[in-house]
């Protein structure tokens, strides 16, 4: 800040128009002023008069010297009571479209409890899969998706640090030494002079300058962080939640591959039987060429089959070696049938839904953070006050800097506002509750997409549930079919194409059961993502920027409902 010298007053204005908060157009004409009232004072100032006739334009001329810091005193108080204003809007949660129930919800499904909110760690414990428990383990501490989201968070939360300082004054130091000639004139280098006299000047000081926070400028930006660092932890919980469900059902997607791989060994084994039946049953001349022909056709369809799922095995393999963070060449894992089924998992009120997704969270902090970025825009239109003081020494000769005589200061307010910038603040402003407005949508969006999310892997769970019981059915017939004609084509009564439509029969229905299976498993994972894997949204406040799940805090008895806790709090 630059003040004036001791002795000039400073520029004053008066502005006929105001600029009201809720509108959105400002005077297009305007100037751009500042006042400011200076006290400085040095060593040669104290030593000169006051001119008499400059008396009155002095900003401290008609006070006292005794009662000048008091006058200091009640403009920083003056201040201070004024940076209790903000302007712009107060922000309200925005209104969504709630269900009152799931609609997919299949008759008999269990409501979740307040017990089934207690936390019980891990999500994917409920599979009971060691396998997968040590997957998720390395994915925690691995995965490079979620370290890329957990450096965001922390940067998110060095910005709050970053808006906090400016709630406090800025001191700096200066100190200095320098030795000059100043140049002569060309009659005085005409004479003989080898130059102007040589100057010698120490100075050491320190500056200070506050700007109050008068219409809730810093307080909005600060609260604007803050919404943002929220976001950016439910973006890291939300990070963590997606992989370890796609890395979830990449493992039983691996699993079905692995299931399905056996069920085409036995298969081939079986095909492998029935090509040396008809190869006998040709050599006793019961059973014509074509029949060795149509057996070997498909036994090598088999073969092929297995090879064809032994690709889809390895991808799966590969995928989850990205996911765990290690590279897919140094990665494996055995074999391993799938045997697992679906656990039941409670599903609670929609509303909760709120409050237990991180993407939803994550979206709402945003539009909070937009609509305190609106106040920002307002604050624009008024003026800034600064508060600046600086002091030190200042000397010739090294041995007298730190005397009386060698000391200076200067100190006082000044004041500046844009009263003309050809609209640049009404746009920004607009821009603002333009993206507000944006993020509003994003919300409503992201709550739409999240009961839809819902609602399509109960579906799924419900009618996959109801295929299994049927598919087992036609397993079992097709089985039975299987045996009665293999038997008749032994005893000669049906031709050997009866058999191959009985073997093709039987594979189908098994291979449809497992993938069903398969299916069931994915969506068991679907579903308990959707419903936020077990996250709350007081875990955003307990975020720690690392990769693994910020600890759960113990509760003596069961959990207070997600309903009963503010979504956010600003």
């Amino acid at each position: 800040m630059r003040g004036n010298p001791a002795g000039r007053a400073g520029n004053t204005f008066l502005s006929s128009r105001t600029v009201p908060l809720g509108l959105r157009s400002f005077p297009a004409v305007s100037y751009h002023l500042s006042a400011s009232g200076m006290t400085t004072a040095s060593r040669n100032a104290a030593r000169r008069p006051l001119r008499p006739d400059r008396k009155t334009t002095m900003p401290y001329a008609s006070f006292p010297r005794a009662a000048r810091p008091l006058s200091a005193a009640v403009a920083v108080a003056t201040a201070v009571l004024l940076a209790g204003c903000a302007v712009g809007p107060d922000y309200h949660r925005p209104d969504t479209s709630i269900p009152a129930a799931f609609k997919e919800a299949p008759a008999g499904w269990k409501v979740a409890q307040p017990a089934d909110r207690t936390d019980r760690g891990a999500w994917w414990s409920v599979y009971d899969d060691p396998q997968l428990a040590s997957l998720m383990d390395q994915l925690n501490t691995s995965n490079q998706t979620v370290a890329q989201y957990a450096a965001a968070y922390r940067q998110a939360r060095a910005l709050v640090t970053e808006a906090r300082a400016a709630y406090f004054p800025t001191v700096g130091f200066t100190g200095s030494g320098t030795r000059s000639r100043s140049a002569v004139s060309a009659a005085a280098a005409s004479s003989g002079s080898n130059g102007g006299p040589i100057g010698t000047n120490y100075s050491l000081g320190l500056d200070a300058s506050w700007e109050p926070d008068l219409w809730g400028k810093v307080s909005r930006t600060v609260s604007a962080q803050r919404a943002g660092e929220a976001a950016a932890a439910a973006d890291l919980a939300n990070a963590r939640l997606s992989a370890q469900a796609t890395l979830a059902q990449t493992y039983y997607q691996l699993r079905t591959a692995d299931l399905l791989q056996k069920l085409l060994d036995d298969t081939v084994k079986s095909y492998e039987q029935s090509l040396k039946l008809t190869e006998n049953q040709y050599a006793q001349g019961v059973a014509a060429r074509a029949d060795v022909i149509q057996a070997q056709t498909q036994l090598q369809s088999a073969q092929a089959s297995a090879i064809d799922n032994g690709v889809a095995r390895a991808q799966y393999e590969h995928a989850i070696a990205t996911l765990v963070g290690q590279p897919a060449s140094t990665f494996s894992l055995p074999p391993a049938p799938l045997t697992a089924v679906p656990p039941v998992t409670p599903v609670d009120v929609p509303s909760t839904l709120l409050e237990r997704r991180p993407d939803i969270a994550g979206a709402e902090r945003r539009a909070a953070a937009a609509n305190e970025q609106i106040g920002v825009a307002i604050a624009a239109f008024f003026p800034t006050l600064t508060l600046s003081a600086s002091g030190g020494f200042q000397s010739s000769v090294w041995s007298q800097l730190f005397t009386l005589p060698a000391r200076f200061w200067t100190v006082g307010p000044q004041l500046a506002a844009t009263l003309f910038d050809a609209g640049l603040r009404a746009a920004q402003t607009e821009a603002a509750r333009a993206t507000y407005d944006q993020d509003v949508a994003t919300y409503r969006q992201t709550v739409l997409s999240a009961f839809q999310d819902v609602e399509d892997n109960l579906a799924s769970q419900r009618i996959l549930a109801q295929e299994v019981d049927v598919q087992r059915q036609a397993v079992d017939s097709a089985e039975h079919a299987l045996a009665i004609v293999t038997n008749q084509y032994k005893a000669g009564t049906v031709a050997y194409l009866n058999v191959l439509t009985a073997q093709t029969t039987a594979f189908t229905a098994q291979q449809k059961l497992a993938t069903i299976a398969g299916q069931r498993m994915v969506s068991s994972v679907g579903l308990v993502k959707a419903l936020g894997g077990g996250w709350n949204v007081s875990e955003m406040a307990r975020e720690n920027g690392g990769m693994a799940a910020p600890a759960p805090v113990p509760a003596a008895g069961a959990a207070t409902p997600a309903a009963a806790a503010p979504l956010a709090q600003k």
